[in-house]
C-alpha cells in the first residue's frame, strides 16, 4: 500500500474512532510502528491530529470520547500545572471527591502528606492512593467500564447520594460561554451531574485544548462551579464572563 493511501486510510479511521494507538494502527496495515508514528507525524505536521506517547486522537467531534490510553499521556504538563494549583485550595481535614479523569489522578499524585478524605470513581486513583495511610479512601463502587477504567451506572449514582464532600475536583471534554460545560460520555457526565449536587464547593479543571468547544451531553453551566483552574490564557470575554457567575479563576503560573 502507497504510504499517501495508507495516510488517508489513517484519517479515515481516527475521524471515526476521535483516537487510535499506534500498535492498532501497525496491526492493521501490517507495517511496523516506526512507520505509522512517521505517518502519524506527517498528519501531526498537517493540523489534523494530536500525537502523544503511544498514538493519536483529534478534538473534532460532539460524540469525541478518546481512549483512556491516549488521553494520560495528552498535555501532560498542562495537567500536572493545574494538580499543583489544586492544593492552594486542598486543606489538611477536607473530604474530597476525585472524578475519573487524567487531571484528577495528576491531582492524586500530588496529594503527599494531607490528612484527608478522598472519594472517588476511578480506579486508576484507588491504586494512586491505596497505600497512603493519612488518606481515607472511599470508592463508590457501581458498574467498571475498562475503557475509562472508572465505576459507573445506577448503582455507582445512588452511592453518590449516601455522601457530601468539601470540595470536587472534576474536569469535562469541552467548555464554552454559549454551551457551558459539557462531556462526550453520558455515564461519566451523570457521575458529574450528581456531584455537584453532593459538595459544597466544585472546582472545574481543564486546560486549554478544552476551551471554547462543544460535546454531546450538557454537564451545567458556569453558575454551578466555584472555580476554574486551567492553564489557559483567558482572554477579556472568558473573564468578564467569570466574574458575572461567580466564579473564582486560580491559573497555574504557566498561563500568567
Amino acid at each position: 500500500m502507497l504510504a499517501v493511501t495508507r495516510k488517508a486510510k489513517i484519517k479515515d479511521i481516527i475521524l471515526e474512532k476521535k483516537s487510535v494507538t499506534v500498535t492498532e494502527l501497525s496491526k492493521i496495515f501490517s507495517v511496523t510502528e516506526e512507520t505509522i508514528r512517521r505517518d502519524l507525524k506527517q498528519l501531526e505536521d498537517d493540523g489534523f491530529l494530536t500525537r502523544t506517547y503511544g498514538g493519536a486522537f483529534i478534538q473534532d467531534g460532539v460524540e469525541n470520547n478518546v481512549d483512556l490510553t491516549i488521553r494520560e499521556t495528552a498535555y501532560m504538563e498542562s495537567k500536572v500545572a493545574i494538580a499543583k494549583k489544586c492544593l492552594s485550595v486542598i486543606h489538611n481535614g477536607d473530604s474530597i471527591f476525585l472524578d475519573a479523569s487524567t487531571t484528577a489522578l495528576q491531582i492524586a499524585r500530588e496529594l503527599q502528606g494531607m490528612r484527608l478524605t478522598v472519594v472517588t470513581n476511578s480506579l486508576l486513583i484507588i491504586n494512586e492512593l491505596q497505600d497512603k495511610e493519612d488518606i481515607r479512601l472511599i470508592s463508590i463502587g457501581g458498574s467498571y467500564t475498562p475503557r475509562d477504567k472508572a465505576f459507573v451506572g445506577s448503582t455507582a449514582l445512588r452511592n453518590l447520594e449516601s455522601f457530601f464532600v468539601d470540595k470536587t475536583f472534576m474536569s469535562c471534554r469541552s467548555v464554552s460561554m454559549e454551551h457551558g460545560i459539557t462531556d462526550s460520555n453520558e455515564a461519566i457526565a451523570s457521575i458529574r451531574q450528581t456531584l455537584i449536587t453532593r459538595s459544597n464547593h466544585i472546582y472545574l479543571v481543564a486546560d486549554h485544548s478544552k476551551f471554547d468547544k462543544t460535546s454531546f451531553i450538557r454537564i451545567s453551566g458556569f453558575d454551578a462551579i466555584t472555580g476554574l483552574i486551567t492553564d489557559k490564557q483567558l482572554d477579556d470575554q472568558w473573564l468578564d464572563y467569570l466574574l458575572k457567575n461567580d466564579v473564582e479563576l486560580l491559573k497555574t503560573d504557566e498561563s500568567l
